[in-house]
């Protein structure tokens, strides 16, 4: 090796001196030969150098892996999976890091987040009716029920006027369009049918305000100081069902339990009076019902199923995939979590450490009370990730709801992600249903679209 670089070095320096010095004469045979093989040795030169610095990184690379014992890639991947949320789509499914040991180190294993069709389903479903219920009331919010349609882009803006303009053109038995002669311009009402359906809603809203009055209590008992910011209720109006001026109309009208007050610069809802018989949550009621909370006594030692469900006072109901086939261990971990205990949802979060693993497990009973207070049992990430504050939730939401993917799923169907509560679900249909929903379906059943008897309504309490 030493004599083939002596060897480049000197053709090297030959080739340097007969281009600058430039003795060789024109005459001479050995010239051009000579410079030639000179400019092939040159490139060799240069390409045996990047090669030998090659080597050379590649050589300290190996000890550094072997005195370290972890590479630089397995350390990107790690650093990847404890560091980055975000889901990498793919179909049917959704692939999610996670830690886990093997002899080489420790590694990211995927795992597979299964998709719930039906549940998917239930957001394409919802895209019509919520267009034309919005539309019904642009209209019953005009002066004379009617509005032009000159006015639609006014109301909705230029892109969504079309969408609504399909709307009105497709279902004729809702919507009425008349004018359009030279003294009247075109305008858009309700048919007969579809008033003397809107006319019952007022009885629909008057069955749910005692429903509204106690979830509002039960959102202001949850959170850490009994307040929550209006603009935070205002985000999620339409989820639990409240009327657009529930400020100025629901607020004021039970003044022994709410107030509005002002703190730091914000307007904010206080809680007036506790009431310890709210202080229940929907899971401890349901377990109520099947008479396992108040149980006493010794308990029989009862295994987990394989869908996952346990009977017991501190147990959640779980709903896997069809494609989810969990192992034996995994369903021993489950059952060993579902018989832990948990403080309550209305205790305040500020007595416990969130490292916890029982404080984990309230976490999971707030974020399964807040879903089961609005009236479709589901809400966006967004809306749940604006009240990090007042209920204390884990920095990474995200991951919290994907590890309990049998008690919630996060769909990505629509504009938002959606997270819902299974178990309120019997495929994409809602099974307990409030006086509101049950009006807006008989007002949907005009379009021919047929109602889902399997749905209860609950009472108004």
């Amino acid at each position: 090796m030493i004599g083939s670089m002596n060897m480049f070095i000197f053709t090297f320096l030959v080739s340097v001196i007969c281009r600058k010095k430039k003795k060789c004469r024109p005459e001479s045979l050995l010239a051009p030969t000579l410079l030639s093989f000179s400019r092939t040795m040159e490139s060799l030169l240069l390409l045996t150098v990047q090669l030998f610095f090659l080597v050379n990184i590649l050589y300290s690379s190996h000890i550094m892996y072997r005195r370290s014992g972890l590479s630089f890639f397995h350390q990107t991947l790690d650093s990847y999976a404890l560091s980055s949320p975000i889901l990498i789509q793919k179909s049917g499914s959704m692939w999610v890091p996670k830690k886990q040991k093997s002899s080489g180190g420790w590694r990211p294993k995927k795992k597979i987040y299964h998709r719930d069709h039906e549940l998917d389903r239930a957001i394409d479903l919802q895209k019509k009716p919520s267009l034309i219920l919005q539309l019904k009331s642009i209209i019953q919010s005009q002066k004379h029920q009617s509005l032009f349609l000159r006015d639609l882009e006014k109301q909705v803006g230029f892109v969504q006027k079309w969408n609504f303009m399909s709307i009105i053109e497709k279902y004729p038995t809702i919507f009425h369009v008349g004018g359009g002669s030279d003294r009247s311009p075109p305008f858009v009402t309700l048919t007969e049918k579809a008033k003397k359906i809107s006319n019952e809603e007022p009885e629909a809203r008057a069955l749910m305000e005692p429903i509204l009055v106690k979830n509002l209590r039960k959102l202001l008992m949850m959170s850490v100081d009994c307040r929550i910011p209006l603009e935070k209720i205002e985000c999620i109006d339409s989820e639990l069902g409240l009327p657009q001026d529930f400020k100025k109309t629901l607020i004021p009208k039970y003044p022994e339990f709410f107030s509005v007050k002002e703190f730091n610069g914000k307007a904010y809802l206080y809680l007036e009076n506790w009431d310890s018989s709210l202080a229940f949550t929907a899971r401890e009621e349901r377990l109520a019902r099947k008479g396992i909370l108040n149980s006493s006594g010794a308990q029989k030692k009862v295994r987990i199923t394989k869908d996952g469900n346990y009977l017991g006072p501190f147990a959640f109901k779980m709903c896997f995939p069809a494609g989810f086939r969990p192992n034996m261990r995994y369903l021993e971990e489950l059952q060993r979590w579902q018989r832990m205990e948990f403080p309550s949802p209305y205790l305040n979060a500020r007595r416990y450490e969130l490292a916890d693993p029982k404080a984990r497990k309230r976490v999971v009973a707030v974020l399964h009370e807040l879903l089961n207070l609005t009236m479709e049992k589901r809400m966006t990430s967004s809306q749940l990730d604006a009240f990090h504050s007042e209920y204390l939730l884990p920095h990474r939401l995200l991951l919290c709801l994907i590890k309990y993917h049998g008690i919630f799923y996060i769909t990505n169907k629509g504009a938002r992600s959606t997270v819902f509560l299974k178990e309120a679900y019997d495929g994409s249909s809602l099974i307990d249903k409030c006086p509101l929903l049950s009006h807006n379906d008989r007002f949907m059943a005009l379009t021919g679209r047929r109602e889902i008897n399997s749905c209860t309504v609950m009472p108004s309490l």
